[in-house]
């Protein structure tokens, strides 16, 4: 009995370390147009267009985007609408690569992983043959699903190398922000599921950042999800909690969206980390019946599993048991190798629970048994890499002769045709100078004009540094006379105001009852008169910025300004405490005026503002519901602010994005450089 005891507790142990991580491997194949939360609005959108299209090639593509449409919900109608596409495409050869893209995605939901391989590299051959920007976008789709097929297999290594050599490099070259912005969210997931929190918390900021600045709501709720997810692996649960809440207000809207599905996964692993295991399994019943309702069998057990967990826990060992066994009869939870460890691990753990020791004896060896064997895998695809290797270096052996051969004999060549051409050269010599007097000629004209455009430019650079050193000097010296102005106000006039009031008060003691009325109402107008100055000296400079830091400042700011009719909701992540202080109150000035225009001008009911930095670069998101504004005629409204609050950017070396929409609100994306 000794013996099992001691295999039971081992296992007790491994199985907390690794379940989180095994069990949030995210994955997702790509299309072109990824599906809006709105799905069933965008179906019939496409069912229009095909009914109403004149042209085969808009035919095709609305074709193949409702075999997307259709491909994980019915894979027959999938196919259906794909063949469909390739008859409309039949003369078409670049809607035909296309089709290889949409045939991978079909041949990955009917569980066909090498021939969905296959089809992703032909797409991505075919299209290679067209250098056009849409080409490129394909392209990057297609190798970005083909990673994602790496990461199936367990090759999360493979799968960030195709992210960052092949679906990162198309995606900027063909201007897919979206697309840039998906492959920054899926490098994160490789970071997370290697246990890299930090890193991949930055890469899924940037990735939120990107989809807010782009209004992509499907994308962003599934960055919140991550993000939580990842919050939670890193033992960061005050992080994950807000990221959970973004991600619920964007799908409130749409309760039967298969996004919800991995929200209530997130959520009930939340809850079970914090121990709130009561609440984990009101998240997983949500969830595993969306599942089952969208058919998504696959989510619906990655939620069992959350569940197993709630209940063993809770030491409610009698209730875990029958949702393991269940899963390990369900293919799709059996086909990867990462799950099988894990649910061994589970029953080995359950059995020692309710006391069964020999069956938890060899679930165990189960296990022990796997574990080598997936060793032993990585072992021969290790020396498989390295043949692969040496082969390369053989065969580079091989063409450096052949070079050398072809080299000699090409000069061999050379010095025939060298003598045969001797006579002739003399001929052309003097055509050839005379050319070469025209293009030295022309030559010495370019150089010169490209001399005068090149003095013209450092003009204007220089025109441009002195007018920034100006703007620093004016921003300078405003700030200084601020904190001037502050310490004036609340110390002299502040101080005669507050003698006023106590000599009043001293006359009010010995003042007749008739003039006493009036004297407390002179006192009580000088109480209000000294609050003001003491609101007005805090606004020219405030103390919690000076104190306790931009963080708090920002905070309290947010708080002085809402009331009942504006609501504010302030987010911040990783801000320093080691920006410079001049810093520090150039970038509160910047978000004072943000919320002033905001409330003032755009007469807006609710603000989200989210502050946060990455080491030296410091970013300012405000989006608002206001009435909005034509962003080409801002420069020339009187009162609006923005030329302040461009002008402390520019100071700042940064840059800003303003996208705004007549009476649906105003995006305002601000990068700032803080290093000191």
């Amino acid at each position: 009995m000794e013996k099992y005891s001691a295999i039971v507790v081992y296992f007790a142990c491994m199985i907390r370390q690794t379940t989180l991580v095994c069990f949030l491997i995210s994955i997702t194949l790509w299309s072109k147009a990824q599906l809006p939360l709105d799905e069933h609005k965008y179906a019939d959108s496409l069912q229009t267009v095909l009914k109403q299209a004149t042209s085969d090639t808009i035919r095709a593509k609305s074709s193949f985007l409702l075999s997307y449409y259709w491909v994980f919900k019915d894979a027959a109608k999938a196919r259906t609408y794909l063949d469909q596409g390739r008859q409309y495409a039949k003369n078409n050869p670049f809607q035909t690569a296309v089709s290889w893209f949409y045939e991978g995605i079909i041949l990955y939901a009917t569980g066909d992983m090498p021939k969905s391989e296959a089809a992703f590299l032909k797409a991505d051959s075919l299209l290679a043959q067209f250098d056009t920007k849409i080409a490129k976008q394909f392209r990057g789709q297609a190798l970005h699903n083909y990673g994602v097929l790496q990461q199936v297999k367990g090759d999360e290594k493979g799968f960030a190398d195709v992210l960052l050599n092949k679906s990162i490099p198309l995606a900027k070259e063909s201007g897919d922000s979206s697309g840039l912005a998906k492959n920054y969210h899926d490098l994160a997931l490789t970071f997370k599921n290697t246990a890299q929190y930090e890193k991949a918390s930055t890469w899924c900021l940037v990735a939120i950042r990107l989809f807010t600045a782009l209004h992509a709501s499907k994308e962003l709720a599934t960055a919140y999800v991550t993000a939580a997810e990842n919050y939670v692996l890193w033992e960061k649960y005050d992080l994950a909690k807000p990221m959970l809440d973004s991600a619920n207000a964007l799908l409130a809207p749409f309760p039967e969206n298969p996004l919800y599905v991995d929200y209530y996964a997130a959520e009930s692993i939340y809850f079970n980390a914090v121990k709130q295991y009561k609440e984990a399994l009101v998240s997983t019943g949500k969830g595993i019946r969306l599942a089952k309702q969208l058919n998504r069998r696959y989510e619906e057990q990655r939620l069992l599993l959350q569940q197993f967990y709630a209940f063993y826990d809770q030491k409610n060992y009698r209730s875990a048991m029958p949702v393991l066994t269940y899963l390990l009869e369900q293919p799709e939870m059996m086909s990867q190798i990462i799950n099988r460890l894990q649910l061994y691990k589970g029953m080995a753990e359950t059995h020692a629970g309710l006391g069964s020791m020999p069956a938890a004896y060899e679930w165990s060896k189960r296990y022990s048994q796997l574990s080598d064997s997936v060793h032993e895998s990585q072992l021969k695809t290790d020396i498989q890499a390295l043949e692969l290797k040496f082969n390369d270096a053989e065969n580079q052996k091989k063409i450096t002769a052949l070079r050398a051969e072809n080299d000699k004999a090409a000069l061999t060549a050379r010095n025939t045709r060298l003598v045969n051409w001797f006579l002739a050269s003399a001929t052309v010599l003097l055509l050839i100078a005379a050319v070469l007097g025209l293009l030295y000629y022309r030559n010495n004209k370019k150089l010169s004009e490209q001399k005068d455009l090149n003095h013209q430019q450092q003009l204007k650079e220089l025109a441009q540094q002195q007018q920034i050193q100006f703007s620093q000097a004016m921003l300078q010296g405003e700030e200084r006379e601020r904190r001037r102005l502050a310490g004036d106000l609340h110390d002299g006039l502040g101080g005669m105001l507050a003698g006023v009031k106590m000599n009043l008060t001293g006359l009010s003691v010995t003042a007749p009852v008739a003039q006493d009325a009036d004297l407390n109402k002179v006192i009580g107008q000088l109480d209000h008169s000294i609050s003001e100055l003491r609101r007005i000296a805090r606004n020219m400079m405030p103390e919690a910025l000076l104190k306790l830091g931009l963080e708090t400042a920002l905070k309290d700011l947010c708080d002085s300004v809402m009331t009942d009719q504006v609501r504010i909701d302030f987010q911040s992540f990783g801000i320093e405490k080691t920006i410079p202080q001049q810093t520090q109150v150039t970038i509160y000035r910047i978000v004072q005026e943000l919320l002033t225009n905001a409330i003032r001008h755009g007469h807006a009911s609710g603000i989200l503002l989210q502050c946060s930095q990455n080491e030296g670069v410091f970013f300012v998101t405000l989006e608002d519901n206001g009435k909005g504004f034509d962003t080409q005629q801002a420069t020339q409204a009187k009162g609006i602010g923005l030329s302040n609050v461009k002008s402390r950017v520019d100071y700042l070396k940064g840059k800003m994005d303003i996208t705004s929409v007549i009476n649906e609100g105003t995006t305002i994306n601000i990068e700032l450089y803080v290093a000191g």
